[in-house]
């Protein structure tokens, strides 16, 4: 089935998506376009917005209607307060989230005209999720079928809950964002599935001599060797791949073969958080028994739904929702 087939078929109820990590306040401000160094712009108001990668894509699991456990640490805050807030109204289980002394994560963001974003994270209460944690929580770590990570908490927890639930037999997906060099070969060797943007993808396989290849521009994408980035992936430790490509869609590479899914078309109000409604699909989808390819292919109408609104989990849809929209192009 093609991707509007798919989206209109699918039904994401009685899947059971653990995540592990952040979960920060985006401070959001809109400019006509984004500062170069050293120079102030004049901004619209400044919101404040649920975020928070790990956070983001919970909340994208489980308005697709899928099983959502958060596990991870808020502040003491104001912002811890209404960061569990918002995630309960969105239907996340955060029963085995914990609390500590000093501030919640935050996040910066700055928003141009045309949707694209600078963002600058502050850690706080994320940077104590700490191994000691993971192992206290490992019954609810180990309670679904699909783990997500990423990489906005300390890297040796990452690796302590990739490990938990590997061995529990669940599917590991890693989201290798923000982008630290290197990754811990204990945490490549219990992840099953790698999701990167083109930047991530260049930074991982990269090597030295290499010349950095155009990752804008019309067609770009096709002018990559496909099957070479792929082998340098697998040489990682990596199978199974997908690599997002912003407006050009997605790859996925698995089982040697790379496939590309198409981009949707929308008016994009702002981008803040759609890699990681892409990433919640992709977790919904596969806790829900569709393939790598399928799930790619509803995760392209899903992130490109939530470009329509501002900010992250407040432009997130339930599955109706992005349904109807995709349903209205069409007329």
């Amino acid at each position: 089935m093609q991707g509007q087939e798919l989206l209109n078929t699918k039904d994401f109820s009685g899947g059971s998506v653990v995540i592990f990590g952040s979960m920060n306040a985006d401070y959001t401000v809109t400019t006509k376009r984004l500062p170069t160094g050293g120079e102030t712009v004049v901004g619209g108001p400044l919101t404040i917005l649920p975020g928070g990668k790990s956070s983001n894509q919970a909340a994208a699991v489980a308005r697709l209607g899928s099983g959502a456990t958060m596990l991870g640490k808020l502040g003491t805050d104001a912002n811890g307060d209404f960061l569990e807030t918002q995630l309960v109204k969105a239907g996340v289980d955060m029963s085995a989230v914990s609390r500590c002394d000093g501030p919640s994560g935050a996040t910066v963001i700055t928003v141009d005209e045309h949707g694209e974003n600078t963002i600058v994270i502050s850690a706080g209460a994320n940077e104590h999720v700490d191994p000691a944690y993971v192992d206290s929580v490992s019954k609810e770590l180990t309670s679904g079928s699909v783990l997500g990570l990423c990489l906005e908490s300390p890297m040796e927890s990452v690796t302590r809950a990739a490990q938990l639930a590997h061995q529990a037999g669940l599917t590991v997906v890693l989201n290798d964002s923000p982008f630290q060099g290197e990754l811990p070969q204990d945490l490549i060797d219990n992840v099953d599935l790698l999701l990167v943007n083109e930047h991530e993808m260049w930074q991982l396989i990269s090597q030295e001599g290499d010349e950095t290849p155009a990752l804008s521009g019309e067609g770009w994408w096709q002018k990559l060797d496909w099957a070479e980035i792929y082998g340098r992936l697998k040489a990682v430790g990596f199978q199974r791949v997908v690599v997002t490509l912003g407006s050009a869609g997605s790859m996925v590479l698995e089982d040697g073969v790379a496939e590309h899914v198409e981009a949707l078309k929308v008016s994009a109000v702002d981008t803040t958080g759609c890699g990681d409604a892409f990433m919640g699909a992709i977790l919904a989808g596969l806790a829900t028994g569709s393939s790598l390819l399928d799930s790619a292919r509803v995760a392209s109408y899903v992130s490109a739904y939530a470009a329509t609104g501002r900010g992250a989990q407040s432009s997130y849809g339930t599955l109706e929702q992005v349904r109807a929209y995709f349903a209205d192009c069409d007329k």
